[in-house]
């Protein structure tokens, strides 16, 4: 099923925010106006903030606690253009975060990175939501708690740029733990990767990459730093409009901080979308640790490997 349509037809959850309070603490039932002051009333504890469907010109910094932001029927509560901290809608530096159900949408910053999410600290788990027409989708990591991101039948579409000083991607995430992006759906890129990870292991299956409609992108999948893992059961379809037309997963391109032996690719789709420039790496591996692939179905114009140094 398409993820749109999941989403339309996902049964909301059981509890209801009062009628004039949009966010509501699932757990007490308190309700407020804005989502900040949701956010501040968990401190450090646990918590579900339930948003109800609208479209919502604010943001939240996350300073603490285990909070999942859920939204009472899955793709209508909708956030758009308003950042914190001239980063994203969602800053997320708790012990823990989950996003349900959740729109990000038209996020632009002076430095490129304006974001749906950025998290800082603590793990996150992101599932039903859509990232769109941003600078960004999801970008962070980096920090020590940062040990697992889960990302779960979400789509990302129109994101990403190189026209600034740093260029942005629809996933940009360092994790020197877990990466694990499944069943979901990237498309329509305008410029930079669809994921890029700084990641020790990574989980990419059952997802589909549709090109057909990209311009300046760059590669399916960036290992930057190597890494071991599993990426099966994807749908890659390379377009016509790129920067880098070179490869599809490319394992190491800028270090080898991250061992990349056992990484297996095996069970994906590739194929070149009309007028796609001919003979990209379906993989590139600056580490000489990669292979034997597993088997992969790739369509004429694809050579399935390549060394480089």
């Amino acid at each position: 099923m398409p993820i749109l349509a999941a989403l339309v037809l996902a049964a909301p959850v059981a509890a209801q925010p009062q009628r004039g309070a949009p966010f509501v603490i699932a757990e007490t039932g308190q309700g407020f106006a804005h989502l900040d002051d949701a956010v501040n009333a968990v401190r450090d504890g646990t918590a579900t903030i339930l948003i109800a469907p609208g479209t919502y010109h604010e943001c939240t910094v996350q300073t603490g606690g285990k909070i999942t932001f859920k939204a009472v029927q899955p793709g209508t509560a909708i956030f758009e253009k308003t950042v914190c901290e001239e980063k994203a809608a969602f800053v997320l530096r708790g012990r823990g975060s989950a996003v349900d159900g959740i729109v990000f949408r038209g996020f632009a910053v002076d430095d490129g990175n304006g974001a749906g999410i950025r998290i800082e600290m603590g793990d996150l788990t992101v599932t039903n939501s859509m990232f769109l027409d941003s600078q960004e989708g999801i970008l962070g990591g980096g920090h020590e708690t940062v040990r697992r991101i889960t990302i779960h039948h979400t789509s990302f579409s129109g994101l990403g740029q190189c026209e600034t000083e740093n260029c942005s991607h629809a996933i940009y995430l360092a994790v020197d733990g877990d990466v694990v992006v499944t069943n979901s759906r990237f498309e329509r890129g305008t410029g930079g990767h669809y994921v890029k990870l700084r990641a020790r292991r990574v989980t990419i299956t059952n997802n589909s990459f549709d090109d057909s409609k990209g311009s300046k992108t760059n590669y399916m999948i960036d290992m930057s730093e190597g890494g071991t893992g599993l990426i099966a059961g994807n749908t890659f379809v390379q377009g016509s409009h790129k920067e880098n037309s070179s490869g599809m997963i490319v394992v190491a391109a800028e270090g080898r901080t991250y061992p990349s032996t056992g990484l297996r690719i095996e069970g994906n789709t590739a194929t070149l979308a009309p007028g796609a420039p001919p003979s990209p790496a379906f993989v590139a591996d600056f580490t000489g640790q990669v292979g034997p692939l597993g088997e992969n179905n790739l369509g004429p114009g694809i050579r399935i490997f390549e060394r480089r140094r």
